[in-house]
């Protein structure tokens, strides 16, 4: 699958064309032991490419060979994620905030001054964070299925949330321990995918679950999922960034999304009316079912704003 993958993605050139050596790294920062994935020359142009619920850098199992060819791909595990350190809440204060605090010590850390960043679900809060601080520093935003609106949540979602963040106790975080089963983690992936239901692979949720049913980890979760509320509170700084800024970004899009909406979608254009959008037959994980097709759009994307050597 990765060859036509590949194939499908890149220029036609005479010969074989290399696959990008991944290399799985580890990074100290702040006391935590940060796991990324890392690919392409080092004096390339950066993309960082930051993970959704409950994912982790293993969703872009297969874009990042597809990029690494022309551009150096940084895919992080956020803290409680992945293969990154999981600290319990009592010893690391679980937030949008420090997350982003992170991702970005760990590209200080690094040398990356310029990227462009890629945010899918919770990725979106982390990255619109580092654009909202650093705009200087980013090249483009590729939105991939995360919002900086409240009419982008479907109202499904709003109803579940919505008791949890205003009293959070045993009975309102029931529906949130929802989350954090592997019929919703397979639900989220196979959700809008019929028309591709055959190149979901099971890999991928079962990946998720087997990290979501670490003991302690669904403290973690449930704190972040009750943390979501801050990131409604910072949409009108991000909206407001994305005015000023003007950024150059892509939006690639699951239209059958069950949390996200096509209002959230249509966000980026209506505040950057350069937004470039391609829209899917897909769900929340659309990289399953559409990679090859994101992967091009992200390159002929990037080759306009961050033009490789």
């Amino acid at each position: 699958m990765l060859n036509a993958f590949l194939q499908a993605v890149r220029p036609a050139a005479a010969g074989s064309t290399p696959v990008a050596t991944v290399a799985y790294r580890r990074a100290a920062v702040g006391g935590l032991d940060i796991f990324y994935r890392d690919a392409g020359p080092a004096d390339a142009p950066v993309i960082v490419l930051l993970h959704g619920f409950p994912s982790s850098s293993h969703m872009f199992r297969n874009l990042i060979p597809a990029l690494a060819d022309r551009y150096r791909v940084i895919a992080p595990d956020y803290p409680g994620f992945g293969y990154s350190s999981a600290p319990a809440p009592e010893d690391f204060a679980y937030s949008f905030d420090a997350l982003a605090d992170v991702v970005e010590t760990l590209l200080a850390d690094l040398g990356v001054r310029r990227y462009a960043l890629y945010l899918q679900d919770f990725g979106g809060p982390v990255g619109m964070r580092i654009a909202a601080r650093h705009p200087e520093r980013v090249t483009g935003l590729i939105v991939q299925n995360s919002v900086a609106n409240l009419e982008g949540f479907a109202a499904s979602a709003v109803g579940t949330f919505g008791p949890y963040w205003a009293d959070r106790n045993a009975e309102t975080e029931k529906p949130l321990r929802g989350f954090l089963t592997a019929e919703t983690t397979r639900f989220q992936y196979e959700h809008g995918a019929s028309a591709r239901a055959d190149r979901v692979s099971p890999d991928a949720w079962q990946h998720d679950q087997w990290l979501l049913d670490r003991p302690g980890n669904d403290r973690i979760q449930l704190e972040l999922l009750y943390r979501y509320q801050d990131n409604v509170g910072a949409y009108p700084q991000w909206q407001a960034y994305l005015r000023a800024h003007q950024p150059n970004i892509l939006v690639t899009w699951g239209d059958n999304d069950p949390f996200f909406t096509a209002a959230g979608r249509d966000l980026f254009k209506a505040l950057v009316p350069a937004t470039e959008v391609h829209a899917y037959d897909a769900g929340h994980f659309a990289l399953e079912t559409h990679g090859p097709e994101i992967a091009a759009a992200i390159r002929a994307f990037l080759a306009r704003v961050a033009p490789a050597a």
